[in-house]
């Protein structure tokens, strides 16, 4: 991380703060990826950047950290 990045609050091995410095763009991008699929597509797509993502991650405690966080968080929300 460079001296000028901001630093990161982790949990175990997974960053918890904001990384990115656009944020709202790397959203929109996102979501335009998804336009004129359908929802099947847009479950491949998902499943296939998140692996990849995953692969550019490359440390495993951290994946199952999020995955762990990820599944939390819809049960907190009852979803």
């Amino acid at each position: 991380m460079s001296d000028d990045a901001p630093s990161a609050v982790l949990t175990g091995t997974l960053r918890r703060s904001l990384n990115l410095s656009r944020p709202d763009d790397i959203y929109n991008a996102i979501v335009d990826a998804h336009k004129g699929l359908s929802d099947e597509q847009c479950r491949a797509f998902d499943a296939r950047l998140i692996l990849l993502l995953a692969n550019h991650v490359g440390d495993e405690a951290a994946i199952r950290e999020a995955l762990t966080a990820a599944r939390q968080s819809l049960e907190e929300e009852g979803a």
